[in-house]
């Protein structure tokens, strides 16, 4: 985890002797850095939308799909603690190959192509503030720079940098606070939805469960939480060292429930930007975050809209690395390869060269001018298509006592999570049988 003043749970995993009572800044870490790089350029094109074509009814997306993902990225970062190995390695270690190498080929492709399509709305929007950048080199410099970090700089400050990043996203409760909304009507629409038989209603409820329990942030969470046992010797994987049970599992948990909640917050401000400004002016299609940090110009003043812009260029600093890096970890584990961030690029050659592949081949797409907008509906595809095996699959090992030992999940957890699996199968289902 990032520097912080030791804490009664990280004395609990690490032994050190305690001098204050950290803040809770200090305990997140892997959790708020997930949960902010799923507000990734995509995803707010996503909330935008749904806020511009129908202004506040679907606030209630985001509360009924926290409890879900708080489950899931759970039992991620459990699996990657206590067994010292990430959701790809313990795929290897516990079920066939084929169902391995499928899953982790098609996240790599989704993973490619959402990098390509935040690539271009971080570009676009940079020309929004800056009209006389090229297009190109912005895609290309933005694909560079992240890849150099990811590679160059050392594992502690490269996460302490992501999640100061994270930070960004408070710039859409600025946007939020200086436009006009009845608060009354949102919340009449979050306790009360006013559903609609509408497919079109139903096809953007499947897009926003889509948008906010994606596999990438499966794999990120648990591969961050086996770095975290490198960062910091003491702390080893719960198998080995089961005392340290309760007190990481406990640290786990906050991180995950607040890094969710600031994710899902988030979406919710921006959907209700969207709805009080770009949906009661009448507009009711946006292409792109871009196209919406652009229609609030007029609508919110330049404050409101250059706000907009920044906070998906500073969204997508972070969330790019994190696709990128959770495609490395499933494709290292996968073949056996030496990964981690901790790891110098001569001890992981393949594994930061995975990193720099899925970045600059998402550079190569968006530069060709493959259709942003297409390229996400495969992403939606090929999401649903690995999240819901893999879920199950974390559902099967979060009972095995052969794989958790001692740490396999309750019954109400297990419950919790079957039923995240079911609605992202429904969400699949759904949102293909509307594109066929």
């Amino acid at each position: 985890m990032p520097n912080g003043g030791p804490t009664d749970i990280d004395v609990a995993e690490t032994g050190r002797t305690p001098r204050k009572r950290a803040p809770i800044w200090a305990l997140l870490g892997a959790g708020l850095i997930t949960g902010a790089s799923d507000d990734d350029p995509s995803g707010i094109g996503t909330y935008a939308q749904a806020g511009a074509a129908f202004g506040f009814q679907l606030g209630w997306t985001l509360l009924l799909s926290y409890p879900l993902m708080v489950v899931i990225q759970e039992i991620s970062a459990r699996l990657g603690r206590t067994t010292g190995r990430g959701i790809a390695g313990n795929l290897r270690q516990h079920y066939p190959n084929w169902l391995l190498q499928s899953i982790v080929t098609l996240l790599f492709v989704a993973n490619t192509l959402n990098i390509g399509a935040d690539l271009g709305a971080m570009a676009v929007s940079t020309r929004l503030l800056w009209p006389q950048a090229s297009g190109a080199f912005l895609i290309l410099f933005f694909g560079v720079l992240c890849t150099l970090l990811e590679i160059f700089v050392s594992n502690a400050r490269y996460i302490r940098l992501l999640k100061y990043l994270t930070l960004v996203l408070l710039t859409y409760f600025a946007v939020l606070l200086v436009v006009r909304v009845s608060w009354t009507e949102v919340l009449r629409n979050l306790v009360w939805p006013n559903w609609s038989p509408h497919p079109a209603f139903w096809l953007m409820v499947l897009a926003i469960f889509g948008t906010t329990i994606s596999p990438y942030l499966f794999f990120w969470q648990a591969a961050q939480e086996v770095e975290d046992t490198r960062l910091h010797p003491r702390r080893v994987p719960l198998r080995a060292r089961p005392m340290q049970g309760p007190s990481a599992l406990a640290r786990i948990r906050l991180d995950t429930f607040v890094g969710m909640a600031f994710s899902n917050l988030v979406g919710l401000a921006i959907m209700i930007t969207a709805g009080a400004t770009i949906h009661a002016a009448g507009v009711r299609n946006i292409g792109s975050a871009a196209d919406a940090a652009q229609a609030l110009r007029p609508l919110a003043g330049t404050f409101a809209f250059a706000l907009f812009a920044v906070g998906i260029i500073g969204t997508g600093l972070l969330a790019v690395p994190v696709l990128a890096t959770s495609a490395a970890y499933a494709m290292g584990e996968a073949r056996r390869w030496p990964v981690g961030l901790a790891r110098r690029p001569v001890q992981a050659r393949a594994f930061y060269g995975t990193i720099a592949a899925a970045t600059l081949l998402g550079v190569v797409a968006n530069v060709a001018s493959v259709n942003a907008m297409q390229a996400l509906v495969w992403v939606a595809v090929i999401n649903g298509m690995v999240a819901v095996p893999v879920m199950a699959l974390l559902m099967l090992m979060a009972r095995d006592t052969r794989i958790l030992g001692a740490f396999t999940v309750s019954r109400t957890w297990q419950a919790l999570g079957w039923v995240a699996t079911g609605v992202m199968a429904v969400v699949t289902l759904g949102y293909l049988a509307s594109a066929m």
